[in-house]
């Protein structure tokens, strides 16, 4: 029967995906990647614009940047000018010169270009006299300000879509109008004059910690990720996975989480992860007998994770050093043991998928050779072993940064060198690193104009205090809640929660469906930096850490890119498997149970971020056992097989053994652990009879 589906599964499997076709379905899926097709001038002088700005960012890096307001303010005005360039109004195709389209492009995006470059570099010119005019701006000010939050509009809805102005544009709203704002959220009002003057001129709004991350520290990693794969330490880990993961049960799939948590070291994008692991994993896994949804799914939920996984963690990480006032290491540390809570509970469920389906893994001839895949790259992973060991001596992000992004220019020209001889491995090499600083410049256009754009939300939140009294009425509502709930279960010999811990319970429920919701259509840095505004406050309020209360907004964030309906890395890897996206995203949601579960359980015992205020090794084990476990309960719950085929009544004792099993509380674990056993014992007995 298994072979017969084999069979079956290998005729009807997809054919691996050109690089066209990748590259299409990741500008499908992926709006930061929908670059305008444009004149050959023109596309050189975007080129070279961004080849010098990578190498501003890259010199800067190592030698030091200038004052805070000159740095951001020159990386802005530059990338506004490249949004410009490089994404069209509406995603229409090539414009034929002309009078109105002076080298293709429409003379409305020449001025916008050459607005926003102007408007961004006006208060870095203006810095000796910018004390005297904050409070007191002139006309000037006002109109070069309201030109650059323009500016900022459009450019973001040209690189990422219409939520994130949308939201932008609501909060300005709200700061104007808010004497005619009901009950709790009416503030006096502000100036359109006020507001500019806050926006812009000050380093509460667009110039603000968000543009400062980004143009210190982000834009360096990008450049790191975009280098370290020319060198082919992407490909090394792809092939690695392959090597030790291929030969179990359902071998593509594990060789797919593998993969993608490996590749997540180096890139924080959940759509180009997908693309670049699933063009190889999703045709695998559907020929060996996997579902064309599932193999989707599979692919999405594991790419997610690249934004959770050390030391990258796509932007965030850098954010959360600025904002907490904490080093590196403590964040990476942090984020160690729940990124590898999310890909395991991947794991469990694609085993036991593969299981319950009878899924054989590859063959030795279909799988490379470990020793020989590593004997061959191991030179590209030594820049990533010096930007660890950098990161971890205490030194600063951006110098492991420089210092990585010149050993990956020293491979490369090695690389090359014994390819092609002195010569032709120079000339190669040089080529390499134009690409390269290229690309890295392109893949930070979105992100930069993102982040900026953010900074009039945080401006605005900072100008009337609208973030306290948003976390005033969620702790309101969920005390209501709380003591509803406590009431019902006062029937009960045994009290199961007290009235704080269920406020805080649905607080933080809350707290993610609204993280979900934003990140709907807006890129994981920008919803992370709104939701710590936001929502940070309202956690907080009820005693909550900072370091977790950060982490908490940041996982369900990530989360939004496998949560139907705009799972966007789900329907990548659908167009991938030619499967139904909706499917695949609600699939994907439920492979990433682990990154559902596990921020509560830090929420409730911070212990398992190992850096957190109280921390015992005593609670850590604690937290740590019972999510493992919980995890693999509630996986076997969904996928309707532990040892063998569930009964119904064992798959809602599972699940209900899984809940108690993440609680941060002995009793609740050992009441778990009880409720695990009987189905589990019950399993291993069925399977043992059915092997004799």
């Amino acid at each position: 029967m298994t072979e017969n589906r084999t069979e079956t599964a290998q005729g009807t499997a997809t054919e691996t995906l050109s690089a066209e076709d990748l590259k299409a379905l990741e500008e499908k899926f992926d709006p930061e990647m929908r670059f305008r097709t444009v004149a050959r001038p023109l596309a050189m002088l975007a080129a070279a614009i961004m080849f010098l700005l990578s190498c501003y960012h890259y010199y800067t890096a190592g030698f030091g940047i200038p004052p805070a307001t000159t740095h951001r303010g020159l990386h802005m005005g530059v990338t506004l000018l490249l949004v410009f360039l490089s994404f069209s109004a509406f995603g229409g195709k090539e414009v034929r010169p002309g009078p109105l389209a002076p080298w293709g492009m429409p003379l409305i995006d020449w001025v916008l270009a050459g607005a926003g470059l102007v408007a961004a570099l006006y208060v870095p010119w203006i810095y000796a006299d910018l004390a005297f005019r904050v409070g007191n701006p002139l006309p000037v000010d006002i109109a070069m300000g309201t030109i650059l939050i323009v500016v900022l509009l459009e450019a973001v809805r040209r690189s990422m879509g219409w939520p994130l102005p949308v939201i932008a544009i609501l909060f300005i709203a709200y700061a104007y109008f808010g004497r005619s704002m009901p009950g709790i959220l009416v503030h006096p009002g502000a100036s359109w004059s006020n507001i500019v003057n806050h926006l812009y001129l000050t380093s509460q709004g667009i110039y603000g910690t968000a543009l400062g991350v980004i143009a210190t520290y982000v834009f360096h990693f990008v450049l790191f990720g975009v280098m370290a794969s020319r060198i082919g330490l992407g490909q090394l880990f792809i092939d690695i996975a392959s090597a030790l993961a291929g030969r179990y049960a359902g071998g593509p799939a594990k060789v797919s989480v593998v993969s993608s948590a490996l590749l997540g070291s180096i890139s924080g994008s959940s759509i180009a992860n997908t693309v670049t692991t699933g063009a190889l994993t999703i045709p695998a896994m559907i020929r060996i007998g996997y579902p064309r949804h599932f193999a989707a799914a599979v692919e999405a939920a594991s790419s997610t994770g690249g934004q959770i996984t050390p030391p990258v963690m796509g932007a965030v990480a850098f954010l959360m050093i600025e904002y907490l006032g904490v080093p590196l290491t403590t964040i990476l540390t942090a984020a160690l043991v729940p990124a590898f809570m999310h890909f395991f509970g991947v794991l469990v469920q694609v085993h036991l998928e593969a299981r319950r389906l009878g899924l054989r893994g590859l063959h030795p001839s279909e799988l490379p050779n470990a020793w020989r895949v590593f004997r061959k790259g191991w030179l590209s992973v030594l820049p990533l072993i010096l930007l660890i060991a950098i990161l971890l001596s205490g030194r600063t992000p951006f110098a492991a940064a420089f210092w990585s992004i010149t050993a990956c220019i020293g491979v490369l020209l090695i690389q090359k060198i014994s390819e092609g001889g002195l010569l032709d491995g120079l000339k190669g090499a040089a080529y390499e690193v134009w690409e390269g600083f290229v690309l890295g410049a392109r893949q930070s256009l979105a992100v930069t104009a993102a982040a900026a754009l953010v900074g009039v939300v945080i401006g605005v939140v900072t100008l009337t205090g609208v973030g306290f009294k948003i976390a005033y009425m969620v702790t309101g509502v969920a005390s209501g809640w709380a003591n509803d709930v406590h009431g019902w279960l006062a029937v009960l010999p045994i009290e199961l929660m007290t009235v704080p811990t269920l406020t805080l319970l649905f607080t933080l429920m809350l707290t993610a469906v609204v993280c979900i919701l934003m990140g709907c259509g807006i890129p994981t840095t920008a919803n992370y930096i709104i939701m710590v505004a936001v929502a940070a406050p309202i956690l907080g309020l009820l005693g909550v850490q900072p370091l977790v209360a950060h982490f908490f907004v940041f996982y369900y964030g990530v989360l939004a890119d496998i949560t139907p309906p705009v799972a966007m890395a789900a329907y990548a890897a659908a167009g991938i498997a030619g499967a139904n996206a909706f499917r695949a995203g609600n699939t994907a949601f439920r492979l990433g149970m682990g990154k559902v579960l596990v921020p509560f359980v830090f929420a409730f015992q911070p212990a398992l971020l190992l850096v957190t205020d109280g921390f015992t090794w005593s609670a850590f084990f604690l937290a740590a056992f019972g999510a493992v476990m919980g995890i693999w309960a509630l996986a076997a719950a969904v996928s309707n097989w532990l040892f063998a085929p569930l009964h119904w009544a064992e798959r809602i004792l599972l699940v209900i053994a899984a809940l108690l099993l993440v609680a941060p509380d002995t009793g609740a674990t050992v009441v778990g652990l009880a409720l695990f056993l009987p189905p589990a014992l019950r399993q291993l007995a069925f399977r043992r009879r059915s092997m004799a």
